[in-house]
């Protein structure tokens, strides 16, 4: 086997031992980590000590690739990332939505830009640490996209957006292992970063104060508004609607006598409306921007599992296509929190049927 494979290397443990699988395996390796910040935000970043793609993880990852005998590089995508990726999670924002950034930045970062770069200079592959699995079905002709081994790490649900020709060109060299597995092979080929922590944080807000990001990104000051309950009766101000998301009890700095929760925002009319945690549950959730990964198209309704967040558990449901790229999504039971600008990913089983952005 003589393919070349170009792998993402974040300095973190996994995909070190992507990199050195693939290294065992026979392809031709060169590790890349991407520069995604400008100096001046990798520094206030490492201040939180929090962050990927901070100068100490280029070098963790420089120092696997030398340990294990291939070439690293550093690309610098700044401009796609600051675009693609902060400046729509700020705009989501500001739009009443809930964004999820790291299906963003695979989206058009790991898995468009960096690809793109890749086959340009001749590799025949690209591969990350996800715990994912790529196959294919021979009676289709499709690549699929299926849950990993080790289902507590399991990172399909911000894969879902892979399309045929870019999963053609990934390997994902975890799906068939555990994290503690990986750690062993880190620890046992003396890998430095073998006992360093997973990342946890969005990597560029890495102290969660999401407001005082998007006020610095776009300069925009966010008004104060009401505090309403479900049939709009005022109850008290709120300090700025991007400052709270759907299900949300803690940190709303007003007291009812009982415990409230953000069950809608309303850009509009600049409100946050409160409610009892039985208003929070849906049985129906509609979806744009839908991408299919297991069929080419949807012709009948069909059952699945599908969850609306990254640490949910999928639940029973019947997807449909509306027209017009509206896909809905009805649960068997009535679901708590589905949140406007988060994914709603499908499944079959371990096949990831494919996924979109809940509207």
């Amino acid at each position: 086997m003589n393919n070349k494979v170009m792998v993402g290397m974040s300095g973190g443990v996994d995909s070190s031992v992507a990199a050195m699988l693939l290294r065992e395996q026979g392809y031709e390796v060169m590790g890349v980590t991407l520069k995604l910040f400008s100096d001046d935000d990798i520094v206030e970043a490492e201040k939180e000590g929090k962050t990927c793609c901070a100068l100490n993880d280029v070098m963790d990852a420089r120092a696997v690739a030398y340990k294990l005998g291939f070439e690293h590089v550093v690309f610098n995508f700044r401009d796609i990332f600051r675009e693609k990726v902060m400046e729509q999670f700020a705009e989501c924002y500001l739009c009443g939505r809930t964004p999820n950034p790291c299906i963003e930045c695979n989206r058009h970062v790991k898995f468009d830009k960096m690809l793109r770069r890749a086959l340009e200079l001749g590799y025949d592959y690209i591969a990350t640490g996800h715990y994912a699995v790529r196959d294919y079905d021979e009676n289709t002709g499709r690549y699929l996209l299926k849950r990993p081994k080790d289902r507590s790490k399991d990172q399909t649900y911000v894969l879902y957006a892979l399309t045929q020709e870019q999963l053609s060109h990934t390997l994902f060299p975890l799906g068939t292992l555990e994290k503690q597995e990986v750690r062993a092979r880190a620890e046992e080929a003396g890998l430095v970063n073998s006992a360093k922590p997973d990342s946890q944080d969005i990597c560029f807000v890495p102290d969660g104060d999401y407001a005082s990001f998007i006020t610095k990104l776009t300069g925009r000051e966010v008004p104060e508004g009401s505090f309403t309950d479900t049939e709009g009766k005022i109850l008290g101000t709120h300090k700025g609607i991007i400052r709270y998301t759907v299900g949300q009890r803690k940190g709303l700095g007003i007291a009812l006598g009982k415990p409230a929760y953000v069950v809608r925002k309303d850009v509009e009319s600049n409100t946050v409306v409160l409610g009892d945690e039985s208003d929070l549950y849906t049985r129906v959730l509609t979806a744009e921007d839908v991408n299919l990964i297991s069929v080419p198209a949807l012709d009948a309704p069909m059952r699945i599992t599908a969850k609306t967040r990254y640490s949910q558990h999928e639940q029973p449901a019947v997807l449909s296509y509306l027209g017009e790229g509206i896909y809905q999504v009805e649960f068997d039971e009535p679901q708590r929190a589905v949140t406007s600008g988060q994914a709603v990913v499908f499944y079959d089983g371990d096949i990831v049927v494919g996924g979109g952005t809940i509207r």
